[in-house]
């Protein structure tokens, strides 16, 4: 059976983080294995605590996983702090990981910060080059490039940028723009693949992020070429989203096991 480890917070909630990754994994018939970054207190509404865990415990977590299991592919999301992002680029290197899809969290739904300053310069100088593709919306590709988006010639600036600075692929998500579909672009420093799909209206998006991430990194696990793999990807996240199960009072989760 294929494997494929998540490197990312705990979601109480259920929608995003770790439980998103691992309901996805197993939706496409992969088997998830995890390394628990930090552990939030959230729900649709909002997160109200986060506490980090110690870098130490993070690498031991990763290592007691791909020593036994390996990993077929690893996606990465919330990293939490500095010290976590350091040591996963290290650990990453140490086990010379491969099909690393990294989604670079930086804010919830609810718009809570889940990285400082510090973090988000070690995300781009370390771990950035360490992926083979990373998935920013339009919010975090600014904040890694320094560009503004405001249209699709601007996420494909922005991948550019993105790959120009260490990035082997990118996906940039164009969710967050006011456009009549919602369009990614992505770029891997030869070819273009450019992906549209329907609106769908309603407040149900919680984990969008996290669930498009593991779902290509789960594709990549069983064999899809990275074209292939974001296109499968989007599809299953669409699907999700317009069967999204009515749950909390805010931004709800998706259904990780759509028809």
């Amino acid at each position: 059976m294929h494997t494929a480890l998540t490197i990312a917070g705990s979601d109480s909630s259920g929608g995003a983080g770790i439980q998103a990754d691992l309901k996805t994994f197993a939706a496409h018939g992969v088997f998830g294995t995890s390394a628990i970054t930090a552990i939030t207190a959230q729900n649709t509404v909002g997160v109200t605590a986060i506490v980090a865990l110690d870098p130490s415990m993070v690498a031991a977590q990763i290592d007691a996983v791909i020593d036994d299991f390996g990993a077929g592919a690893t996606k990465i999301g919330m990293l939490a702090n500095a010290a976590i992002a350091r040591v996963v680029a290290r650990t990453l290197e140490r086990h010379r990981l491969t099909n690393v899809v990294l989604d670079t969290v930086m804010m919830s739904k609810s718009r809570a910060a889940l990285l400082d300053d510090e973090a988000i310069s070690v995300l781009r100088d370390e771990v950035v080059p360490l992926a083979d593709l990373i998935t920013p919306n339009v919010p975090e590709a600014e904040r890694l490039t320094g560009r503004e988006i405001r249209n699709v010639d601007d996420l494909k600036r922005a991948a550019e940028a993105l790959v120009r600075g260490g990035a082997r692929a990118a996906l940039v998500k164009g969710g967050h723009l006011d456009t009549p579909t919602a369009v990614d672009v992505l770029f891997d420093g030869k070819t273009w693949l450019e992906l549209g799909s329907a609106r769908i209206p309603g407040r149900h998006t919680h984990g969008t992020g996290c669930t498009l991430s593991a779902a290509i990194a789960a594709r990549l696990a069983l064999g899809d070429a990275l074209s292939d793999a974001v296109r499968g990807a989007k599809d299953y996240v669409t699907r999700a989203i317009a069967q999204a199960p009515g749950l909390g009072r805010g931004h709800g989760p998706l259904q990780h096991f759509p028809r």
